[in-house]
């Protein structure tokens, strides 16, 4: 979804600058493309351009999580039992959001229950101007298709269901609402 967003608001007019994480696809034309590998190398490129930026959209959450201690060397089987302690990555959102003056930004939020109320409080707790919830059901995942059934949430306004589109369509349909939002 974020390469569809980006080549959306580069057809636009935007000048876009597209930071992500290893992936197969192809780069849009007359885009920056900044490739990282961690959640911590993704909020450095991002923040370090934040203040100089009119819009940030994040179209997905790099990893929540990051193993405690990671093993330098390859962990052999044993048989003995293994426990994988995680800490928090950081709250990319969150952060910009604590920082933001005159951006506009956007999060999504991947939920597999009480989705409206969870996307309504990120909305919240991470100053976000607009959330696009996707929703996991049994019928539909947003990851590995080309379509994508999202609903859009702003500040004081009633949710948006879009129904089941080309994720083409809803990048240029979602850049045009942020574009009125600036």
């Amino acid at each position: 979804m974020g390469y569809a967003i980006a080549a959306a608001a580069a057809e636009l007019g935007a000048k876009v600058t597209l930071v992500s994480g290893p992936s197969a696809l192809a780069t849009p034309a007359g885009i920056n493309l900044i490739s990282v590998e961690t959640t911590q190398q993704m909020y450095e490129a991002v923040s370090t351009r934040f203040a100089r930026t009119d819009c940030v959209i994040m179209a997905a959450a790099p990893a929540d999580f990051t193993p405690a201690k990671p093993a330098r060397r390859k962990i052999k089987k044993s048989g003995a039992d293994l426990t994988l302690a995680l800490e928090p990555t950081v709250d990319i959102l969150a952060k910009l959001g604590a920082r933001k003056k005159h951006q506009v930004l956007v999060g999504f939020a991947l939920e597999t229950e009480n989705g409206l109320v969870n996307a309504r409080k990120k909305l919240r707790a991470k100053n976000l101007d607009l959330i696009v919830l996707n929703s996991i059901s049994d019928s539909h995942s947003a990851f590995d298709r080309d379509t994508d059934r999202v609903t859009i949430i702003r500040p004081g306004r009633k949710p948006e269901a879009w129904p089941l589109l080309p994720k083409s369509e809803l990048a240029v349909k979602l850049v045009e609402i942020i574009a009125a939002m600036l």
